[in-house]
């Protein structure tokens, strides 16, 4: 188990105000954690509630003559969040990729661009 001094509205590693916000101690209990890969995901929501599903994408071959490949999307996860939550991990994801990105370069979203030799 993983302790550590946050504020209780604030996201992990986000500024704190000290003179405004009582510290409280976080544990992190990761004992029945499991981890899972995701290279697509779709997003949904109601009134109160950020439904976020991850799963995988795959190429299904054509099966005939004229056929087009198809994607296959399969969701294996689903993430249900308040808009608060969502919009703290929607900031929290852009600092990870800003990080990552100042390190490492640009991410390339269009896969022809990535390509090398294009």
């Amino acid at each position: 188990m993983v302790e550590k001094n946050v504020s209780p509205s604030a996201p992990q590693n986000a500024p704190q105000d000290q003179t405004s916000q009582q510290q409280v101690r976080v544990r992190f209990d990761e004992r029945e954690m499991k981890t899972a890969y995701a290279n697509a995901f779709r997003t949904n929501g109601t009134d109160d509630e950020v439904i976020l599903d991850l799963g995988m994408n795959f190429v299904i071959p054509p099966s005939g003559q004229d056929a087009q490949p198809e994607i296959a999307f399969k969701v294996t996860d689903r993430i249900v969040m308040n808009y608060y939550s969502a919009k703290r991990l929607a900031i929290m994801l852009g600092q990870v990729i800003r990080r990552h990105e100042e390190q490492f370069g640009t991410l390339e979203l269009d896969p022809n661009k990535r390509r090398v030799g294009k």
